[in-house]
C-alpha cells in the first residue's frame, strides 16, 4: 500500500508541476505567452502523467480489494514483485496515450487565431484552434479517454462491489470499521479524481462550455493533487490528533 501511495504522490506532484508554475507565472505577468514545442511538452506530460494515475488509482482499488478480501495472502500476492510491474505498466499505458493524442495533433494546421481561451494547453481548448478537419481528433479523444475511463472504472467497480459483499458478510463491528477504514480514502480519492475527469472529456460536445470547463481543470490539475496528503493523512492517529489540538487552539485564541 505504501508503495502505490508513494507513485501516487510522486505524479500528483508531477502532473500538477506541469502547469501550475506556468500558470502562476501567468498572473503576474501581463503577456502571457508559451511557445509551440512548450505548449506540444505541457500537453504530454500531463496528459500522461494524468492518465497513469487513472490507472495507478484502478491497481490500488485492487490493492485494498487484496487487503480486506484475502487478508491472509495479501502479501504474497501484492509483493513488489507484482506491484512494481502493475505500476510500469501505468505508466506505459500513460504514456501510450499520451503519444498518440500528440501525434495525431502534430499533423493539423492552426487557423490565424492563435490564443487559447484556457489556462493551460489541454486538449479541447487546442481542437477549437485547429482549421483541419478535427474528426479523427473527436474520435481519438472520445475513443482513448472512453477506454482508459472504461478500464479503469470497471477496476475499481467490479473491486469495490467484491469489497463491499465481503464487508457484509462481517460479524464483528470491529471488522467492518476496519474494513471501512481501509478503503474510505482510495474511495474518496477516486471519486473526486474520476468524477473530474469524466465531466471533462466524456460529456457531449453540445454542452461544451470553455469557461466551465476552466473551473473543472483547475480543480483537478491544483486542488485534488493538494488534497490527497490530506486525505490519505487523516487515516493516520497522530495526524488527526495534531490537527484536534490545532483546531482547539484556534477555538481558544477565538
Amino acid at each position: 500500500m505504501y508503495f502505490l501511495l508513494s507513485n501516487l504522490s510522486f505524479l500528483d506532484l508531477c502532473y500538477s508541476s506541469v502547469v501550475t508554475p506556468k500558470m502562476l507565472v501567468n498572473f503576474l505577468v501581463q503577456r502571457k505567452v508559451i511557445s509551440y514545442t512548450g505548449c506540444a511538452l505541457q500537453l504530454y506530460f500531463y496528459a500522461g502523467l494524468a492518465t497513469t494515475e487513472c490507472y495507478l488509482l484502478a491497481v490500488m482499488a485492487y490493492d485494498r480489494y487484496v487487503a480486506i478480501c484475502n487478508p491472509l495472502m495479501y502479501t504474497t500476492i501484492m509483493s513488489k514483485t507484482v506491484c512494481i510491474p502493475l505500476v510500469v505498466l501505468c505508466y506505459v499505458a500513460g504514456f501510450l496515450n499520451a503519444s498518440i493524442q500528440l501525434g495525431s495533433r502534430l499533423r493539423l494546421k492552426c487557423c490565424t487565431s492563435n490564443i487559447l481561451n484556457h489556462f493551460f494547453c489541454d486538449g479541447p481548448p487546442l481542437t477549437l484552434l485547429y482549421c483541419s478537419d478535427i474528426q479523427l481528433i473527436q474520435i481519438l479523444l472520445f475513443a482513448f479517454a472512453g477506454f482508459n475511463a472504461v478500464a479503469t472504472t470497471s477496476i475499481v467497480i467490479i473491486s469495490y462491489c467484491c469489497i463491499l459483499a465481503t464487508i457484509l458478510q462481517m460479524h464483528s463491528l470491529d471488522g467492518i470499521y476496519k474494513a471501512f477504514s481501509t478503503s474510505s480514502s482510495h474511495l474518496i480519492a477516486v471519486s473526486t479524481f474520476y468524477g473530474t475527469l469524466l465531466f471533462m472529456y466524456l460529456r457531449p460536445s453540445s454542452s461544451y462550455s470553455l469557461e466551465q470547463d476552466k473551473i473543472v481543470a483547475l480543480f483537478y490539475t491544483v486542488i485534488i493533487p493538494m488534497l490527497n496528503p490530506i486525505i490519505y493523512s487523516l487515516r493516520n492517529k497522530e495526524v488527526r490528533n495534531a490537527l484536534k489540538k490545532t483546531f482547539q487552539r484556534i477555538a481558544i485564541f477565538r
